[in-house]
């Protein structure tokens, strides 16, 4: 096992827990789920998810503020997908733990 490194007073400690604040809502869970398959549009995200445009842009936006979501035009649509990899890895993780206890 490789080691992990970090400098215990480093602003990176705050970076990394300031990422992991935005897996702890349940609505972002559902969003970052629903794009786990590829890009969608806010309507189709709103419709799977049974919420509000609104309610799904707000959230959108700040998944897109912390980089876990990237958008693009698409005519008058605005279509998001997860950032990279690394936000699959992380999901597919989280899933995995909470498995294990199961």
């Amino acid at each position: 096992m490789s080691e992990f490194k970090i400098n215990l007073e480093s602003e990176v400690l705050y970076d990394m827990a300031d990422f992991f604040k935005v897996f702890a809502d349940p609505t972002r869970i559902k969003i970052l789920i629903t794009l786990y398959g590829g890009e969608i549009s806010v309507k189709e995200i709103a419709q799977k998810l049974g919420m509000s445009h609104s309610a799904i842009s707000h959230q959108l936006s700040y998944l897109r503020d912390k980089d876990l979501v990237r958008a693009r035009r698409d005519g008058k649509n605005m279509v998001y997908d997860l950032a990279d990899r690394h936000i699959k890895i992380i999901m597919e993780t989280g899933l995995c733990h909470i498995k294990e206890k199961v």
